[in-house]
């Protein structure tokens, strides 16, 4: 990003622009003048991410609904507002239907916030996707993938990749168009240029292969997997690669597109390529996968989820494909079904009302049963945004950390809000022999151990109070033994399994 005159940087704080914003970011504004907070109301919180909310807001001088984007840099932190002007240079340089437009920026001096003003979109493809009773036909998955591919062709025309194609990601209004939105992630590239770039791109369940690899060398090819895996959500009604971790993700992408040839792994010199190569090779499988849906739509995917990133093509070429040529075609926009405001936000608050309404209905009826079954297939997994090579590093880590809550007979939550049922309690001078007191040294596995089985647990009855007899005192230390056998085994097995790449 290019510094300005010195004069001109003069010129933006005096029209009202921050002397930290504009000498920081003043190719980003420049020949733009901020826009006046006093002039926007806000309405309702419509997102949330990382880094920024955003609100539904009314410009009343325009008498418009408008989306405003919120942004705080902590302390005039210069990378930051770098990184937000990046954005802004992106959006001021793309100009298409089915890419949002900024409309305009707004300063707060004293709290050093900047809110985006954007076009205001009723919904996103994640929302309106799961909303109960929606369902889309086949034009119209067709009008949307012909939009989304259409506003990659543009970017990528540009020299700009959006690096976070995901249905969040992918706005669309009443008028059934479709927008490609959140450029926080998104980059200037030249396919010619040697410079290297990150590889913690793209979330998770839309990341290519090559990235979850370790690529530095890349172009529109990942945001072109991104859109075969939106392809494959449209029609099947769920993402089709949900990972949990990297390492899984991986695992997922390799069961369902083959692994990659042996010429690739020779010579793509990927940086995690020897810690992530899987122990056997897998075959293609997506067209037997999905052989029940529409063969242009397979074909489309099956072009798209290429593990050879070569293989993919462009957005020009994927707009050409029998996909939109053949019947049913693609319907216009305009004629799409209205419907009530849908955001990925409101998808979440009913999913987590749902949740506390089960944790409500379970704890009155939960017993000791119905929480121990929860936790025997309860397992220690790492953030979806760990770095593959320390996955287990992690897992081991957070053994070592949380043997008292983790390790528990009962005492903890499963996956459901509600109140945590109370185990079983033991005399003092027996509490040290207790599961939960494991010592550290059996807990190096990345797994879960598995968790004791009481008769009088599993039938839901009182914990009788134990008895200090010799005979009780025999029977309790020969259960415990058999407990640290058990698990010890068990965290065995997980970490073998965890080692040959194989996650459930």
């Amino acid at each position: 990003m290019g510094k300005i005159p010195k004069a001109t940087e003069a010129e933006q704080v005096a029209a009202g622009w921050p002397s930290w914003l504009a000498t920081t970011a003043g190719e980003a504004i420049k020949d733009w003048l901020p826009k006046r907070a006093s002039n926007f109301v806000k309405l309702e919180k419509i997102g949330q991410g990382t880094y920024s909310s955003v609100y539904k807001a009314r410009d009343i001088v325009r008498d418009k609904v408008v989306a405003l984007k919120r942004v705080t840099f902590d302390n005039q932190d210069t990378e930051s507002i770098k990184f937000m002007a990046r954005e802004i240079l992106v959006l001021r340089r793309l100009d298409h239907p089915n890419i949002v437009k900024l409309e305009g920026l707004i300063i707060s001096q004293a709290s050093c916030t900047m809110y985006l003003v954007f076009e205001y979109m009723e919904h996103d493809l994640t929302g309106l996707a799961s909303r109960p009773g929606t369902s889309f036909t086949e034009p119209q998955m067709k009008c949307y993938m012909k939009q989304l591919l259409s506003g990659l062709d543009h970017c990528h025309s540009n020299g700009v990749l959006h690096r976070d194609i995901k249905g969040s990601n992918l706005l669309i209004d009443n008028n059934g168009v479709l927008k490609i939105a959140d450029f926080g992630l998104s980059v200037f590239f030249d396919s010619q240029s040697t410079v290297p770039m990150t590889s913690r791109v793209v979330t998770l369940w839309y990341r290519p292969p090559e990235l979850l690899l370790g690529a530095s060398q890349y172009g529109a090819e990942v945001d072109l997997w991104s859109a075969g895996c939106i392809l494959g959500e449209l029609y099947t009604g769920k993402p089709i690669l949900p990972g949990k971790t990297e390492v899984e993700q991986l695992h997922k992408i390799f069961k369902l597109c083959g692994s990659p040839s042996k010429e690739y792994w020779n010579n793509s010199h990927l940086k995690h390529s020897a810690s992530m190569k899987p122990p056997q090779a897998y075959e293609r499988c997506l067209r037997e996968r999905y052989n029940d849906l529409p063969r242009a739509a397979v074909e489309l995917m099956d072009t798209l989820l290429s593990i050879d990133p070569a293989g993919r093509g462009t957005a020009a070429s994927a707009l050409n494909s029998e996909f939109f040529t053949t019947r049913p075609l693609p319907c216009d926009p305009s004629s799409l079904p209205k419907y009530p405001p849908s955001k990925e936000i409101d998808s979440k608050m009913r999913e987590e009302e749902a949740r506390r309404q089960r944790g409500v209905v379970g704890g009155k009826n939960r017993t000791i049963d119905s929480e121990t079954k929860g936790l025997k297939q309860s397992r220690v997994v790492p953030s979806a945004k760990a770095n593959p090579e320390l996955v287990m590093s992690l897992l081991r880590k957070q053994s070592r950390s949380s043997s008292t809550c983790s390790y528990s007979l009962v005492s903890k939550r499963t996956s459901n809000s509600g109140p945590i049922t109370q185990g079983p309690r033991f005399p003092k001078s027996k509490r040290e022999k207790h599961v939960s007191t494991i010592p550290s040294e059996y807990l190096t596995s990345s797994g879960s151990i598995e968790f004791a089985s009481y008769k009088h647990v599993e039938e839901g009855k009182r914990v009788p109070k134990p008895e200090s007899s010799s005979k009780d005192k025999s029977s309790t230390d020969e259960l415990i033994k058999k407990l640290h056998r058990d698990q010890l085994g068990s965290c065995k097995l997980e970490h073998s399994k965890a080692s040959a790449l194989i996650v459930s």
